[in-house]
C-alpha cells in the first residue's frame, strides 16, 4: 500500500491491497468494532459532477441489491459508507481460489465442474427471486471455498429491475466473452442473460475451452449473436448427451428459448450429476485430487461432518430425481423439451441403462431390449410424421385408395 493510499476508511483499518478492478480497489481490512477481518471494495468518485453522480448511484445501488441477499452461494455484504471522495463497501472476506484460476490450470473433473455450476445456479436463482440481476457472471467472479462451496462475487454491475438508474447509452457492462446476445446488442437484459453467461462458463468447464472465441471484440460479438457452438462432447468424450442438451438450452440466442429459471437449470445439472455418478460409481479419489482449492486445507471440523451428511442427502435426492426423469422419458420418447436441436435418444437410453441392467436374456434385459425397440420405432415414425414430404405422400396414397374404392363400388 503506497503512502498516497488511505490507511483508514470509516471504522475499518486497511491492512493490504487485494486487487484492482474497473471501478476501484479492494483491500483486506480489520473491523475493530466486531473484531473481524473483512474485504473492503472502493471506488474513487470522479471530479465531473455528472459522472460522479452516476458512479456513486451505481455503487450504492450495488450495496442495496447485494446487501439484501443472504444465501450460502452469494458473498455477504456487511456495511457501506463514504469517506471524502471514496465510497466503500465492507463485505465477507473469502478464502479460496477463483474458478478462473482452476480453469486455466486445465480441464476440470466433470463431476466437480457440474457441482460448481449447480451451486452457482442456486445462488442466481435466489438473487433473481429477489429482483437482482448480476450481469457479469464469469469464472473470475466465482470463488471456490476450501469446503468446495461456490460463492458468487462482485455485484458491481448488478441491476435491480425496479431501479431507475440508467447506464450510458451504448455502454457495455460485463465481460465480452461471457455476455449474452442481448447484452452485445445493447438490448435490455434480464435474469435470463445471467443464465446464458452461466451456460458459457458451463461450456468452458465441460469442453475445456470457450464456446465463442475471436481475435477482435467485433468478431466475438458476432459469434455470440449468431454462431452455434459445437456440443461439448465434440471435444470431451466424457460429456454425456444429457449435458449437451443442458448446455444447448442455456446458450439459446432467444431468451424465451433458454431455461426460464436458474432453479430449473440447477435441477437438471444435479440430475445429470446423478446420472454420471450412477455410471461411474463412487467418486474416485484421483478425480478430485487434481482440484487443489488451497495448498493447506483446513482440518476437518464438525461443520465438515455436517457438510458431508448434506452431500449424501443431496446425492440421494438426485438419484430420486433421475428415476423420475427416466419414468417421464418412457412416456415421452426420444424428443424432449430441453432442445429442438438435439435427438435425445442416446441420453434416454443412457438414463434407462442402469435401471435396465441384468443378466443377458433375463426379464430386465428383455425389458431393456423392448424399450430400445419402442424408442427406435417411435423415433422413426416421429421423424417420418414431421417430414412434410411423407405427409403429402401419405395423403396422396389415401386419396388414391378411396377413389379406387368409389370406382369399384360404382361398377
Amino acid at each position: 500500500m503506497s503512502e498516497a493510499e488511505p490507511k483508514q476508511l470509516g471504522r475499518y483499518r486497511l491492512v493490504a491491497e487485494l486487487g484492482r478492478g474497473a471501478m476501484g480497489l479492494a483491500y483486506k481490512a480489520e473491523d475493530p468494532l466486531l473484531n473481524r477481518t473483512v474485504a473492503i471494495k472502493t471506488i474513487i468518485l470522479m471530479d465531473d459532477p455528472a459522472a460522479r453522480a452516476e458512479y456513486e448511484a451505481r455503487f450504492f445501488q450495488e450495496a442495496k441489491a447485494a446487501g439484501g441477499l443472504n444465501h450460502p452461494n452469494l458473498i455477504t455484504i456487511h456495511d457501506v459508507g463514504r469517506e471524502g471522495d471514496i465510497a466503500y463497501m465492507a463485505m465477507e472476506l473469502l478464502e479460496g481460489t477463483e474458478l478462473r484460476e482452476l480453469v486455466t490450470r486445465g480441464r476440470l473433473p466433470l463431476r466437480f465442474g457440474l457441482e460448481v455450476a449447480a451451486q452457482v445456479a442456486d445462488g442466481l436463482a435466489y438473487a433473481h427471486e429477489h429482483g437482482v440481476v448480476h450481469r457479469d457472471i464469469k469464472p473470475g467472479n466465482i470463488m471456490i471455498m476450501r469446503d468446495r462451496r461456490a460463492k458468487i462475487m462482485d455485484f458491481g454491475i448488478a441491476r435491480v429491475r425496479a431501479s431507475d438508474i440508467k447506464t450510458q447509452t451504448g455502454a457495455i457492462l460485463g465481460s465480452p466473452k461471457y455476455m449474452s446476445p442481448e447484452q452485445v446488442a445493447s438490448q435490455p437484459a434480464d435474469y435470463r442473460s445471467d443464465i446464458f453467461s452461466l451456460g458459457v462458463v458451463l461450456y468452458e468447464i465441460a469442453a475445456g475451452g470457450p464456446p465463442f472465441s475471436a481475435p477482435t471484440i467485433t468478431q466475438l460479438m458476432q459469434q455470440i449473436a449468431m454462431a452455434v457452438p459445437r456440443p461439448p462432447s465434440a471435444t470431451n468424450p466424457e460429456v454425456p448427451a444429457m449435458l449437451d442438451l443442458i448446455v444447448a438450452k442455456t446458450l439459446e440466442k432467444q431468451p424465451g428459448a433458454r431455461y426460464q429459471s436458474a432453479a430449473e437449470l440447477a435441477r437438471d445439472l444435479r440430475a445429470c450429476l446423478a446420472d454420471l455418478a450412477g455410471r461411474t460409481g463412487a467418486r474416485p479419489a484421483a478425480d478430485e485430487a487434481g482440484v487443489a482449492i488451497d495448498a493447506q486445507p483446513a482440518p476437518a471440523t464438525g461443520l465438515d461432518v455436517e457438510l458431508d451428511k448434506t452431500r449424501v442427502e443431496a446425492a440421494k435426492e438426485s438419484e430420486s430425481a433421475t428415476s423420475a426423469i427416466t419414468a417421464t422419458l418412457a412416456g415421452q420418447g426420444p424428443y424432449l423439451s430441453l432442445s429442438r436441436r438435439f435427438d435425445s435418444t442416446e441420453a434416454f437410453l443412457r438414463l434407462a441403462g442402469p435401471a435396465a441392467g441384468g443378466a443377458a436374456g433375463g426379464p430386465q434385459a428383455l425389458a431393456a431390449k423392448s424399450m430400445r425397440w419402442r424408442v427406435t420405432v417411435r423415433s422413426v415414425f416421429s421423424r417420418v410424421w414431421m417430414d412434410s414430404a411423407w405427409v403429402i405422400f401419405a395423403e396422396a396414397v389415401i386419396m388414391t385408395v378411396l377413389l379406387a374404392c368409389l370406382i369399384a363400388y360404382a361398377n
